[in-house]
């Protein structure tokens, strides 16, 4: 019997050994191209055109961030990135929460057709919608603002909250909604200071991915903003090309600016977003 007990962690150990060294040869796959887009921001134009290639860069410079914080257009670009991104984020938490709690705690006739409609709505295409909102945003006067882009991005952020935190809500005891109208609280209060708190990892889920949805946005932003000041930094990435060649540093270094928020929430905000992402998954 202690035979079969040593055998059988051996094969356990063994196991997770190899799926060790998988899960690090998957994870240097995925990290690479993150840390070839740093390394090359911070080459020279010499070794970045040079003919061998390096690495790490052996002259360390910041001249490629430096040119990209010295030019207004990136600068601007910068800001609209901001402006789309946090409005974006705001439009689809006030629509979204409050529709999944509506779907989460009470009784809503045909919610099924509601949450069937919100999971074909994630599955459309972008390009699908853009020539219907380009119609409809050219009627109410929204292109060439932030409220364009910002309106057709929270389109996809409201039914993903929604579906994420419908069984955050219907999982929150009922006896919490009891407990607040004895202690005299009404149904925004209540919403406010009982709910939300509930649900935190679930929320800081959806903000943080609501958010990165208007800041990665590339066919709103160009198909929305007709004036060129108006587009984020997604849009404006080629204009490191020219007849003249490329500046592959110049550009690295843009994309590791535009890369790095993403990363910066994910590292910081990792546990709330995954433990936020599967519990709401299987919550019901």
């Amino acid at each position: 019997m202690a035979g079969k007990v040593k055998i059988t962690s051996s094969k356990e150990k063994r196991r997770n050994l190899i799926n060790c060294v998988i899960a690090v040869i998957v994870a240097i796959l995925f990290l690479f191209p993150i840390y070839w887009i740093l390394a090359m921001s911070f080459k020279s134009d010499a070794e970045s055109f040079g003919k061998l290639v390096t690495y790490y860069p052996h002259n360390f410079t910041l001249e490629p961030w430096i040119k990209n914080f010295q030019d207004a257009e990136f600068l601007s670009s910068l800001k609209n990135s901001i402006c789309i991104a946090f409005l974006s984020m705001v439009i689809s938490l006030v629509f979204g929460i409050p529709a999944a709690y509506g779907m989460g705690r009470y009784k809503v006739p045909g919610r099924k057709v509601f949450l069937l409609t919100f999971l074909v709505t994630q599955m459309l295409p972008a390009s699908l919608m853009l020539t219907p909102m380009y119609l409809i945003f050219n009627k109410l006067h929204l292109l060439g603002t932030y409220l364009g882009p910002s309106l057709a991005i929270a389109s996809g952020s409201v039914p993903f909250i929604v579906v994420t935190l419908r069984p955050y809500f219907k999982s929150v005891p009922t006896s919490l909604d009891d407990a607040a109208r004895i202690d005299g609280c009404g149904v925004f209060r209540s919403f406010f200071k009982i709910m939300i708190p509930a649900i935190k990892t679930g929320v800081i889920t959806v903000v943080v991915i609501s958010f990165l949805g208007g800041w990665n946005d590339l066919a709103y932003s160009m198909t929305f903003n007709v004036k060129p000041d108006m587009r984020p930094l997604t849009a404006n990435i080629y204009k490191f090309q020219s007849k003249y060649g490329t500046k592959w540093n110049c550009i690295m270094a843009y994309g590791a600016i535009l890369v790095l928020p993403v990363i910066l929430l994910f590292v910081f905000l990792q546990k709330y977003i995954v433990g936020g992402l599967t519990a709401g998954a299987v919550k019901e």
